[in-house]
């Protein structure tokens, strides 16, 4: 099958015949007699080169193809529904996925109050969460892969305010937060003010979201011509938090990722013995997507889940993350 040649009006037919279950109830809902509906479909199994439904005595059962194109295909007709005809959003009525890339501590932290706001309102909203293995999202965007990025992008964010309105990514600020040196309670260094030579002596976890052997925390001890040695490198916040919790090694979080680690219990924090930038969290978005109101919906339902973490102040205290866990059930403004 070529997609240059397929007609795409077999989409909508193959949507309203998986939808209803039914030739008789999808000519109805399509406008179409049933004939014309039986003649699509014969048609679209001829470019797939596979069946697609089974005729039974109460209806159409669809193959196992079929169940697995619908998805895609539903969700490509909403898109091109909404694109062409960019009226107000009716979250309870139509169904829409948006896709989300995020790192594993934003979502723990954002999708509970998403989640819950979207069951009140009965919404038909999906959510696809994307795994985030770079800090420039802006590819992902410009590709359409995904509707949404949440996270800490410095050099991206840079370069669009560089760019300013000309720019084909939008981005607004969620929510600020501090670097801190995570250890487990009853660490070595627990009990004592953390010193720089402290800090570069022990031994360290890094999260890395590409894979990169160094981060933040290297160049800037890098500046102060000091070092430090990584044992470990992971690629997700739950797993540094869970190997901090049962070892002697430090880590380096934002503060108000320490609760979403689910190790806050076992995990204490001491501020760091050099100075690094805030994180700052945002969300990004492609402009194409600025004016559709289920994408325009979507963020509004994003900013308002937004907690506020731990964060909202640089730490001037260690006194564990009781604390920080309390701060992060108040609301952003």
């Amino acid at each position: 099958m070529s997609f240059r040649n397929l007609d795409l009006n077999l989409l909508k037919v193959f949507d309203a015949v998986m939808a209803e279950r039914s030739l008789t109830r999808a000519a109805e809902r399509l406008a179409m007699t049933q004939p014309a509906v039986s003649h699509a479909l014969k048609r679209l199994r001829e470019a797939l080169g596979e069946d697609l439904f089974v005729r039974q005595a109460f209806g159409m059962k669809p193959t196992s193809r079929a169940e697995g194109l619908w998805p895609e295909v539903r969700a490509a007709l909403t898109r091109l529904r909404v694109a062409l005809d960019p009226g107000d959003y009716q979250p309870e009525a139509e169904e829409f996925t948006f896709r989300l890339a995020m790192a594993d501590a934003t979502a723990a932290l954002i999708l509970p109050p998403l989640m819950q706001g979207l069951e009140q309102m009965r919404a038909l909203a999906n959510i696809h969460v994307l795994p985030l293995t770079t800090r420039d999202p802006r590819a992902l965007l410009e590709q359409g892969e995904a509707d949404f990025a949440l996270g800490y992008f410095p050099m991206a964010v840079a370069a669009l305010k560089g760019q300013g309105q000309m720019a084909a990514i939008r981005q607004q600020r969620l929510y600020d937060s501090y670097y801190v040196c995570v250890m487990r309670r009853g660490h070595p260094l627990a009990d004592r003010e953390l010193t720089l030579d402290a800090f570069c002596q022990a031994h360290h976890l890094l999260v890395s979201f590409s894979g990169r052997p160094h981060g933040f925390v290297d160049e800037a001890l890098a500046a102060l011509k000091r070092s430090r040695r990584i044992v470990l490198t992971v690629n997700q916040f739950f797993t540094a938090g869970r190997v901090v919790a049962h070892s002697d090694l430090l880590t380096v979080l934002p503060q108000s990722f320490i609760t979403a680690t689910g190790y806050q219990e076992s995990l204490i924090y001491r501020p760091l013995p050099l100075t690094l930038a805030p994180v700052h969290v945002d969300l990004l978005w492609h402009l194409r997507n600025e004016d559709r109101s289920a994408q325009r919906w979507m963020r509004e339902r994003l900013i308002a889940s937004v907690a506020n973490p731990a964060a909202a102040v640089a730490p001037t205290t260690a006194d564990g993350v009781e604390d920080a866990a309390l701060s992060m059930l108040r609301r952003a403004d």
